[in-house]
């Protein structure tokens, strides 16, 4: 067997494996008691809706996996991606123009098997737990408004980043990793300005007691705001969340609205500051730093294997090319990429722990920190006791449990009381 097809394929099976052990990891250690932090707020049918919901997200994900693990495999095995290669070729000249219509047609095939399940999740899942609000028309208008997204912004960057490796010698992924660095950033000031109005409604906040406490906050913070906004979550979930968006000037508060209606001013205001923390403490130019960082590497490494004619036989392609050699890399670059994610997940977590702290102190009410943590724990159906292994690999924020206990810790020994 050709070594670069036995290592994709074990590459493949080894991942979809550990998703396996991971996901009943997970459910083996969700457990009938209820953490004793919780119940002054949960009572017993809302832990049990949370635990079932866990259960069924959780299988529903595993058989989606299962699935399109099964039909990665065949369509790799079968020559897909040479089939796919000669009709991009049969429709289109030139190696950019190929490879644009080369990936189009994957991401196209790969949308369609996803579908059903996206469909299923929010008509099915989403709606038996009561989250879903999105209409048929609003899920059938986000998908061609992301479509065109993909396309407007996608394409021009796919096709510079072929133009490099074409034209750029030995320092092509060099000109790449810059070039994706630089677009990165003018997204994070375009994102707020221009894409995500296409998906939301941003409405300001109207003046009154909470708009009042906020702009208090943010004065004696001396923090910089554009605004303050609600945001129409609830035209597709009643499930709760609160964000900042953009730099500087154009900086902006944004809540769910569905979070407005949820919890209280004391509330509102904590989770704002737990915000805040993250800027304040350049968490987010730290996040950007290390993504950089892992985009250099990984167009490093990239450059190594371009056009590897073993590679290609591996996935019975009859021509070598750059464009496809960006597809089978992504591959090869899944288990470095879970080893990183593992690390990238630690310090998010130490960034969450950091923000919980600077909002704490910062108001002088952990208890109204934690009491908004376990509201939006409770309406969110989050899971409360997931298994260490599940956390290390894949959860951005630390368990609820873990954070309610260090609130408590800084409320003991620290904080003033107000």
């Amino acid at each position: 067997m050709n070594f670069w097809l036995f290592f994709v394929l074990a590459v493949i099976v080894a991942h979809f494996i550990l998703d396996v052990v991971v996901a009943r990891l997970n459910l083996k250690a969700l457990s009938p008691r209820l953490p004793d932090e919780f119940a002054d707020i949960y009572d017993p049918e809302d832990y049990r809706r949370s635990q079932h919901y866990t259960r069924v997200t959780t299988r529903f994900g595993l058989l989606q996996n299962s699935i399109s693990t099964t039909v990665t495999v065949i369509f790799l095995v079968a020559g897909g991606f040479n089939s796919i290669d000669h009709l991009a070729r049969s429709w289109v000249d030139g190696p950019i123009v190929t490879g644009l219509v080369f990936t189009a047609l994957l991401i196209l095939l790969s949308f369609l098997l996803g579908l059903p399940f996206s469909i299923y999740s929010t008509f099915a899942i989403e709606a038996r737990f009561g989250f879903n609000r999105t209409s048929p028309l609003t899920f059938f208008t986000d998908i061609c408004k992301g479509l065109l997204v993909a396309l407007i912004i996608g394409g021009p960057l796919l096709a510079l980043l072929l133009w490099f490796f074409e034209t750029g010698g030995e320092l092509a992924w060099l000109y790449c990793w810059l070039g994706v660095v630089v677009f990165g950033i003018v997204l994070q000031f375009l994102a707020p300005v221009v894409i995500m109005p296409l998906f939301n409604k941003f409405t300001p906040l109207a003046d009154g007691p909470l708009k009042e406490r906020i702009l208090a906050y943010v004065r004696q913070q001396l923090f910089n705001i554009g605004g303050i906004y609600t945001m129409d979550g609830s035209k597709r979930s009643t499930k709760l969340n609160a964000f900042f968006t953009g730099f500087g000037r154009f900086r902006k508060i944004v809540f769910f609205d569905t979070l407005l209606d949820k919890l209280d001013d004391n509330e509102i205001v904590a989770v704002l500051a737990h915000e805040m923390g993250h800027f304040k403490q350049r968490h987010i130019w730290k996040m950007m730093a290390l993504s950089a960082l892992q985009t250099g590497l990984l167009f490093f490494l990239l450059s190594l294997i371009l056009e590897n004619h073993g590679l290609f036989a591996a996935f019975r392609m009859d021509h070598v090319s750059i464009y496809a050699s960006l597809v089978f890399f992504a591959f090869l670059y899944a288990p470095l990429n879970t080893l990183l994610g593992i690390g990238t997940n630690y310090i998010s977590r130490r960034h969450e722990f950091s923000a919980d702290r600077f909002a704490a102190k910062s108001t002088g009410r952990a208890e109204s920190l934690a009491h908004a943590l376990k509201r939006l724990s409770r309406e969110n159906l989050s899971n409360l006791t997931p298994h260490p292994v599940a956390v290390a690999i894949s959860y951005s924020h630390p368990p609820v449990v873990q954070r309610l206990e260090a609130l408590r810790n800084l409320a003991m020994t620290v904080l003033p009381r107000r």
